[in-house]
C-alpha cells in the first residue's frame, strides 16, 4: 500500500491528531503568555496623578559652555475641567486621533492590526504607526516609560483596558487634553489655547480647534511657528474632513471653517539664544530620535554654532535690515555661515528679529524657497568648465532670441519666445566667460546654460548641495537667471564646495550628544566627497575673486574687493526685485546673505547696496578670526584647443597665415593693398557664434559638419552676424571678399 492510499484511509485519525496538537499548542502558548504577563510590573492606577520627572534636553554652542536652550525650563501646564473645554476641541481630537474612542474597550484591535501591517511593510515592528487609542496615549503620557519594546506595549494595552473599567470616557478624554504636548513647553489644551490664540479653551472656534487637534501628531514639525505651515494647514483640513465624516459638524460649519483664515498669536519663547538655529536643530533631532525621547531622556547636545559669530551676525542683520526698510523697502534679511572643510553650520540668522510679528520673525528665511537671480550663475559656468570650456572662452553678448519657435530678429519674451536683456540693457559683443560671469551678463549666461545642458546642470547643482531644483522642463533656459527656487542654507553650503576645492563636506549641525549619564549617544564625523574637479573649482574661485574682471560692474574699490585676502563673491537679484542675494567665501568660510520681504513685496534700489553692507561687515569679523588662506591657481592648457574656446573669436593663426602669404606672393603696393583687403574680408567673414565651431555634446571634439542642425544655431548666428555687419561692415563688402560665409549671409 502506497503513502497516498494510507493517507486516504487514515485521514480522519490524522485530522484529529492535528487538531489536538493545535489545541495543545494554543493552550501552551496562552499559558506562557499569561505567565509572562503575570511577571510584568504594572504600575497601580492609584499612581495615576504621580507625574514622571522629565529630564530636559539642553542645547549648547560648539564650546559646550554656552547654553542656547533648555527645552523644559519653562514647562507650562494648566489643568481645567472637561466642561471648560470647547466641544469643538473634544470632537476634533476624537475625530483625528481615535474615531472609535466611544466604542472600544481601551484598545482598537483593527487599528493595531493596521499599524502592525504597515510597520512590518516598513521594516519597523516597534515604531512607525502605533495604532494607539486615546486611552493608550493617556497611559503612555502619564505612567509608563517610552521605551519601544513588547513589554511596554503589553503593559500599555492591559492598563488601558483597566482604565476604561474605572473611568468614564469623558474623564479619560479630559486627562488626555490636559496632558497632551502641543510643542515646546506647552502642555494641555488650556495652555495651547492661550499660547496660540490668546483665549481660553472654552472659547475655541471650530477652525482653531481643528488646528490644535492637528498639532499633537508632530508638535515640532507641525508648529505654526516653524517652516512647515503648509503641512499644518493640510492636516487642519484633514481634521475638518474627519469631523464631517463622523457627523461631528454640519456641512455649513464645515464649509465656513474651511474658508476661515486663522491668525496665531506671536510666539512667546524665553531663555533662548540663536532661536532660528535652535529650532532647526530641534526639528532635525526630532526626525532622528522622536519627540518623546527628546523631551524625556535628558540629552546634552553640543552643536556646531559659533556663538560669538552668531551674536555679531544677529546684531548686523538687525541693524542693516532696519536701514534697508527705510531706504529700500526691504524689511527682512537672513545670513548663514558654514565651514567648507567640515560642513559645520556656524551661523544661522533667519530674520532680523525672531520675536517680531512685524516681519514674521519666527519664520526662518534661511530655509525658505526663494529665487536666487544671478547667484545661481557660478554653478552653470562651473558645469560648462567641466565640459571643456574655459574662463577665456568667447561668447557673443548680443541681442538673441532663444526660442527656435520665434524669428531670430524677434525681441519678444512672450511665450513661446524668450529674448532676455542684460541688467543695463546694453550689449558688449564678444566677451569671455570670465568677464561675462564677473559682470553678471545675462545673454552669455543663458548661452552658457545651453552649452552646459539644462538637465545636466541641475544634476550637478544637486551634487553640489542644491536639492530644490527638480523640474528642468519648468525652468528651461530661465534657470540661469534665477528661474528656480533655492534655499539660503543650501546655497551657502554649495558655494562652500568651491571654497573647498570641489570637495563637499556633508552638512553638520551636531558635534556630540550625551545622555543624562554622560554616555555619548552620537559624535558625527566629518564626511566629505569630491563632487567637482579641483581645477574647475579653482577656475570659478579665480573668476569670482577677479577684481579687474568685475570692475565694469562694481567699480575698482567695491565692498566685495579684499586687497589682502582671497575672497570670492557673487550677487544676485530677481527681475521683479523681490530677492537680493550675495554669496561669498574664503577657503575657510562660506557666507550667504539674503534681503527682501517675506511676503514678496518688491524692493527699491540696487541689490548690491542692500545686501553687500551686512555681508561685508560680517565676513570681515569672521576673517579676522581665521588664518589667511589662498585659492589655488587654476591650470589652463590651451594646446590643441579651438580658438574660440581658448579666447579668440578672430582666429589669429589665420591672420598670421594671411599676412605671410601676402609677403611671399607680391611686392606690388596696389596689389598688396587689394590682397590685404581681400584677406581681411576672408578673416572677418569667419566670425560666427560658438555653435558654428563646437558640438555642444562634445565641445573639445571636431568641428560640426552642419552647425545648422543645432536648434539654437540660426538664432544665435543671426545676432552675431548683425553685430559683425555693424562693426566690420566696410571690410565685408561683397566685391572685395569672398572667403568663408555663414548660412545666414548665403
Amino acid at each position: 500500500m502506497n503513502i497516498r492510499s494510507w493517507f486516504h484511509k487514515n485521514w480522519k485519525e490524522i485530522a484529529v491528531d492535528l487538531l489536538v496538537f493545535i489545541l495543545a499548542a494554543i493552550i501552551l502558548v496562552s499559558a506562557v503568555v499569561l505567565i509572562w504577563i503575570s511577571t510584568l510590573e504594572i504600575p497601580d492606577l492609584s499612581a495615576f496623578e504621580e507625574r514622571r520627572v522629565l529630564q530636559s534636553t539642553k542645547i549648547y554652542d560648539r564650546t559646550g559652555e554656552v547654553l542656547l536652550y533648555d527645552l523644559h525650563q519653562d514647562v507650562r501646564r494648566t489643568i481645567i475641567p472637561f466642561e471648560e473645554m470647547s466641544r469643538y476641541i473634544k470632537n476634533a481630537t476624537v475625530a483625528i486621533e481615535d474615531d472609535q474612542f466611544y466604542n472600544h474597550i481601551g484598545i482598537d484591535v483593527k487599528a493595531i492590526i493596521r499599524a502592525a501591517v504597515a510597520n512590518f511593510q516598513e521594516g519597523d515592528l516597534l515604531g512607525g504607526q502605533g495604532g494607539s487609542t486615546i486611552t493608550q496615549q493617556v497611559i503612555k503620557n502619564s505612567i509608563l516609560d517610552r521605551d519601544k519594546n513588547l513589554s511596554r506595549k503589553a503593559k500599555e494595552a492591559i492598563l488601558s483596558i483597566k482604565l476604561e473599567r474605572v473611568m468614564e470616557k469623558d474623564e479619560i478624554l479630559a486627562v488626555y487634553l490636559n496632558e497632551v504636548p502641543y510643542g515646546g513647553t506647552i502642555y494641555g489644551i488650556e495652555e495651547a489655547s492661550q499660547a496660540f490664540f490668546g483665549k481660553k479653551a472654552a472659547e475655541l472656534t471650530l477652525p482653531e480647534a481643528a488646528y490644535l487637534a492637528a498639532i499633537p501628531q508632530a508638535p515640532t514639525y507641525l508648529s505654526p511657528y516653524g517652516s512647515h505651515r503648509e503641512d499644518l494647514d493640510k492636516r487642519q483640513q484633514l481634521v475638518l474632513d474627519r469631523m464631517r465624516l463622523n457627523g461631528f459638524i454640519t456641512i455649513e460649519e464645515y464649509e465656513n471653517a474651511k474658508s476661515t483664515t486663522v491668525e496665531f498669536q506671536p510666539q512667546a519663547v524665553t531663555g533662548i539664544r540663536a532661536p532660528h538655529f535652535v529650532m532647526y536643530v530641534i526639528e532635525q533631532l526630532v526626525k532622528t530620535y522622536g519627540e518623546e525621547v527628546l523631551t524625556e531622556q535628558g540629552f546634552r547636545v553640543v552643536t556646531t554654532l559659533d556663538w560669538e559669530l552668531q551674536k555679531e551676525a544677529e546684531r548686523i542683520v538687525a541693524e542693516k535690515a532696519e536701514i534697508n526698510t527705510e531706504r529700500f523697502n526691504a524689511s527682512n534679511a537672513g545670513l548663514v555661515a558654514t565651514d567648507p572643510k567640515t560642513g559645520d553650520l556656524l551661523v544661522m540668522v533667519g530674520s532680523r528679529d525672531y520675536f517680531s510679528d512685524k516681519v514674521e520673525g519666527n519664520f526662518n528665511i534661511a530655509l525658505a524657497d526663494r529665487q536666487p537671480g544671478s547667484a545661481i550663475k557660478p554653478f552653470v559656468y562651473a558645469n560648462a568648465f567641466r565640459k571643456g570650456y574655459l574662463p577665456a572662452t568667447i561668447l557673443f553678448d548680443v541681442p538673441t532670441q532663444f526660442s527656435p519657435q520665434c524669428e531670430p530678429w524677434s525681441r519678444s519674451s512672450e511665450s513661446p519666445c524668450y529674448a532676455p536683456n542684460n541688467h543695463n540693457n546694453k550689449f558688449l559683443g564678444p566677451i569671455s566667460m570670465r568677464n561675462a560671469l564677473a559682470q553678471s551678463l545675462n545673454i552669455p549666461a543663458v548661452k552658457t546654460l545651453y552649452l552646459a545642458g539644462i538637465k545636466d546642470t541641475i544634476k550637478f547643482a544637486g551634487d553640489m548641495g542644491i536639492s530644490t531644483l527638480t523640474d528642468p522642463d519648468r525652468y528651461g533656459l530661465t534657470l540661469v537667471l534665477g528661474g528656480g527656487e533655492v534655499r539660503l542654507l543650501d546655497m551657502t553650503y554649495a558655494y562652500g564646495v568651491f571654497a573647498n576645492g570641489g570637495v563637499k563636506a556633508e552638512p553638520r549641525y551636531i558635534l556630540k550628544i550625551e545622555d543624562s549619564r554622560g554616555t555619548i549617544i552620537t559624535e558625527p564625523e566629518v564626511k566629505t566627497n569630491r563632487v567637482l574637479e579641483e581645477n574647475v573649482a579653482a577656475m570659478v574661485s579665480d573668476v569670482l575673486s577677479d577684481n579687474v574682471a568685475r570692475t565694469p560692474l562694481w567699480g575698482s574699490n567695491s565692498q566685495i574687493n579684499f586687497p589682502n585676502r582671497d575672497v570670492a563673491a557673487k550677487s544676485g537679484s530677481t527681475n521683479n526685485f523681490r530677492d537680493a542675494w550675495i554669496m561669498g567665501y574664503a577657503p575657510n568660510i562660506a557666507v550667504g546673505a539674503w534681503c527682501g520681504n517675506n511676503n514678496n513685496d518688491p524692493m527699491q534700489g540696487l541689490s548690491g547696496l542692500i545686501t553687500t553692507p551686512l555681508w561685508r561687515e560680517f565676513i570681515d569679523i569672521a576673517l579676522a578670526k581665521l588664518p589667511e588662506e589662498n585659492f589655488p591657481e587654476p591650470q589652463i592648457n590651451t594646446q590643441g584647443v579651438k580658438p574660440i574656446i581658448r579666447g579668440e573669436y578672430i582666429d589669429t593663426n589665420l591672420l598670421l597665415e594671411a599676412m605671410q602669404n601676402q609677403t611671399q606672393t607680391t611686392t606690388d603696393k596696389e596689389s598688396n593693398n587689394s590682397d590685404n583687403k581681400l584677406d581681411l574680408a576672408t578673416l572677418y567673414g569667419n566670425i560666427h557664434s560658438i555653435l558654428y565651431f563646437v558640438n555642444r555634446e562634445d565641445p573639445l571634439g571636431g568641428y560640426p559638419a552642419n552647425p545648422s542642425l543645432d536648434p539654437q544655431y540660426e538664432n544665435w548666428e543671426y545676432g552675431v552676424q548683425e553685430w559683425k555687419k555693424s562693426t566690420f561692415g566696410l571690410l565685408l563688402e561683397p566685391e572685395t571678399g569672398s572667403g568663408t560665409t555663414t548660412s545666414q549671409e548665403e
